[in-house]
């Protein structure tokens, strides 16, 4: 059975952490899979990274600091990213590790000119996203949790534009067969959002409301990488 290789480039806030885990804890929970399936790699921290084809998956977390701060641990699993998807191991950047896949891979991420965006809100497939293998089937129209400051202001070369929203017109993209990179966070339930949403004052009363795409997403990536889930057994 393969290994998922989840990539941690950050901590969630002290207090929720204390009280519902880690990123790493929420991406494995919304894959339905064990801890012994995954080797969490916290590349902040300084841990190494595996080979890039000893990995049967990958997904980058989200994280507090910013893509463009070029941070060294940063820059090298960027650089370690641009080897991994030219091996054709599937891979899934979810917010900092969304905007890190397309640095990686020769886009441009900076501050997004309209703000932070914070909340659950509805994010639009393009007509790409219909026949792709992990967003393909989903509602046209999908309500995600989002918080973000940094965006992609444009994609990698031959990148597959499959999600917007009036705020951020880079929600997902697609680089080949196997690479993805998701500006919002499915591992995020409303519980979570919430805390999020409670520590910033610019963002009073933003709405937020459970939805099970994110969890839906994150059971379709494990299957691309041919992990057996808790409900597959």
């Amino acid at each position: 059975m393969q290994r998922l290789v989840i990539i941690k480039t950050g901590d969630t806030i002290p207090s929720l952490r204390a009280l519902r885990g880690d990123f790493e804890d929420w991406i494995l929970a919304g894959m339905g899979l064990e801890a012994a399936q995954a080797e969490v790699v916290d590349v902040a921290a300084g841990q190494p990274l595996p080979q890039p084809t000893q990995a049967g998956g990958i997904v980058i977390t989200g994280s507090h600091d910013m893509v463009t701060d070029r941070l060294e641990w940063s820059e090298q699993t960027a650089s370690w990213l641009s080897d991994a998807v030219a091996s054709g191991t599937p891979t899934l950047g979810i917010c900092y590790g969304h905007q890190l896949l397309a640095h990686a891979l020769g886009g441009r991420v900076d501050w997004n000119p309209r703000g932070k965006e914070m909340g659950t809100t509805s994010v639009t497939l393009l007509d790409a996203a219909f026949q792709d293998p992990l967003l393909g089937g989903l509602p046209a129209t999908i309500d995600v949790h989002l918080a973000h400051s940094q965006s992609v202001l444009s994609l990698p070369p031959g990148a597959v534009h499959l999600a917007a929203n009036p705020w951020d017109r880079y929600q997902a993209f697609r680089v080949g067969d196997c690479a993805w990179g998701v500006q919002f966070h499915p591992e995020f339930d409303a519980g979570i959002m919430r805390a999020y949403a409670a520590i910033e004052e610019s963002s009073p009363g933003a709405q937020i409301f459970d939805t099970p795409i994110g969890g839906e997403i994150l059971k379709r990536f494990a299957s691309l990488v041919h992990l057996e889930t808790r409900e597959g057994r």
